[in-house]
């Protein structure tokens, strides 16, 4: 890939840009939109932040108490049904929060390719 890459420099002869032909660009540019496992559009501070989100505090709070209680079994049919949303919504931050650090190492595979 490197004879389809051109540096730009400043005049101290820093690399400050790149220039790709376009063979070379659509592959860079399809790369991640070909694997639907990255989330695309994100910048990396927004892929970042994800990657290292939590539950919310009061969220994770109230899950602490319905899984002590749920250890004693004492549980109201409403409390169950209330875990299990909260255990759902984990799943799913978890998954985002993998997708997000996938995509944050096929990004730096990609700047460390070109």
């Amino acid at each position: 890939m490197l004879e389809h890459v051109r540096y730009i420099t400043n005049e101290q002869g820093e690399r400050v840009g790149v220039l790709l032909d376009m063979e070379a660009y659509q592959k860079l540019a399809n790369f991640l939109a070909l694997d639907s496992e990255c989330l695309n559009g994100l910048s990396l501070d927004e892929l970042q932040a994800l990657a290292d989100s939590k539950l919310a505090p009061a969220s994770q709070a109230r899950l602490n108490d319905l899984l002590s209680e749920n250890t004693e079994s004492r549980l109201s049919a409403d409390e169950v049904a209330e875990l299990d949303h909260l255990v759902a919504q984990i799943d799913q931050l978890t998954i985002l929060k993998t997708r997000a650090r996938y995509t944050l190492n096929r990004l730096q595979q990609l700047a460390v390719a070109s």
